[in-house]
């Protein structure tokens, strides 16, 4: 497959020399060779795959910075707080 770099870049607004529009050519092409080759999905089943399913990380806290310590990044604080400016009147 032809990829028209020089328009892909045009429409991106992209400068590139001719020695990277030759590098990237090539790159795109095996790009669009890789998504040739995904297996069309039925999407009348389940997407995924129940033989391999998806296990999620447990959410665990770590190192919980104390109030002091963030209100020192803060501009200015007043009361324990941080103060922005008004924006509803």
């Amino acid at each position: 497959m032809n990829i028209d770099i020089r328009h892909l870049a045009k429409l991106s607004r992209l400068n590139f020399s001719p020695e990277e529009e030759a590098k990237f050519s090539g790159e795109m092409e095996k790009i669009v060779e890789l998504v040739e080759k995904l297996p069309n999905l039925d999407a009348s089943g389940p997407l995924i795959d129940p033989s391999n399913p998806m296990t999620l990380r447990p959410d665990r806290v770590e190192n919980k910075p104390n109030r002091n310590e963030l209100l020192q990044n803060a501009p200015e604080t007043q009361a324990g707080c941080i103060v922005v400016p008004k924006v509803v009147e």
